[in-house]
């Protein structure tokens, strides 16, 4: 009787809830409510002679089935399993004990110091006059509060490595991301060159505002630019995060390490990969597929200079790989399609498959 009485009770809030469906908050207490009742029910059948009767579908969603009521009466112990996991293997970001950098605090604040430096392109639409200073003010003050505790949070563990005291570390994330607003028109400087030669050096583009919007080796250079001024300054894992969160959008894969000189131009830039040690001289421009990486992967190479050296207005076609910490391509060389480059080549060189 227990156990009729239980599916009926579970039968009687279907039809209630088709009642309430509309209504958010109520459709959310009758999906609690019902999964208690069915979790009550199992516990039922498990101690009746009379084998449960289940519908094959439930009509709090009729497009999904619900098998995993089945496993309610283990879910203490899947609980506990997942938390002994946490126990033995870390990884583990929690407030004031592991307290990494939060990826979803970083990416925002990304994108806010996008829309300083393209205000109203990356965002919302700007109005002229007092208002306009006044949200860019609420944005430079957001910037500097989030960005400064999430570098604090990155900077603690080089405290605890160096022994030095907290508030060293929380004065020099402060200092940091000052810094970096402070930065930020030369930056901008150093973008309306890079955008200059995405304008002269595609055929396609038709103006500065395309580029801005639309274009993802302009994107990858302007996030490469805030990571890169992070990275010379000592701060830890923000600037990888941002890098690799620009990667996985645009397919670009750049080192914030990696040094660039100004009127960098990616064209198309799906699968570019430019490494850690890598420079990279004036008005270079690169194509899809490019990889200038490290001819080893050896962990003792770590501190060592592993990726190549690119001279000023140097072209490198699509799938090119160069390859090394010692090779140098020469100022106003050019390298083909799909070559595969290991050792250094003097200036004004043109490299093509033979």
């Amino acid at each position: 009787m227990l156990l009729l009485t239980a599916r009926a009770v579970i039968q009687y809030f279907d039809c209630f809830r088709q009642i309430v469906h509309k209504n958010a908050t109520a459709r959310n207490i009758c999906s609690t409510i019902r999964s208690e009742l069915m979790r009550f029910h199992y516990c039922c059948a498990c101690h009746s002679s009379a084998a449960p009767i289940f519908p094959a579908r439930f009509n709090l969603d009729s497009a999904r089935p619900y098998p995993y009521y089945f496993a309610m009466m283990n879910t203490d112990a899947l609980i506990n399993n997942l938390l002994d996991s946490y126990t033995t293997y870390g990884a583990v970001n929690i407030q004031g004990i592991q307290n990494y950098p939060n990826r979803q605090n970083v990416i925002t604040i990304l994108r806010d110091i996008q829309n300083l430096l393209f205000p109203g392109f990356a965002a919302q639409e700007l109005q002229t006059g007092e208002l306009f200073r006044y949200r860019i003010g609420e944005t430079v003050h957001r910037v500097i509060a989030d960005l400064t505790r999430e570098t604090q949070r990155a900077l603690m563990y080089l405290c605890m490595q160096e022994q030095k005291q907290n508030t060293y570390c929380f004065n020099l994330a402060e200092q940091t991301v000052c810094a970096l607003i402070e930065a930020l028109p030369d930056i901008r400087q150093t973008l309306m060159l890079d955008l200059q030669a995405a304008l002269a050096g595609d055929p396609a583009a038709r103006s500065h505002e395309e580029i801005i919007l639309s274009y993802p080796g302009f994107e990858a250079i302007t996030v490469h630019r805030v990571a890169h001024f992070l990275y010379e300054n000592g701060v830890p894992i923000i600037p990888r995060i941002m890098s690799e969160y620009i990667h996985g959008k645009t397919g670009i894969d750049i080192h914030p390490g990696a040094q660039i000189g100004q009127s960098f131009f990616i064209d198309h830039g799906t699968g570019v990969v430019i490494g850690e040690t890598c420079i990279i001289g004036a008005n270079v421009k690169i194509y899809q597929g490019v990889t200038l990486g490290a001819h080893s992967v050896r962990k003792d190479l770590q501190n060592r200079k592993r990726h190549p050296t690119i001279g000023d207005r140097v072209t490198i076609y699509a799938g090119a790989t160069i390859l090394g910490g010692t090779t140098v391509i020469g100022a106003n060389s050019i390298i083909g399609g799909n070559t595969w480059v290991t050792k250094s080549v003097p200036p004004n060189s043109i490299i093509t498959i033979s």
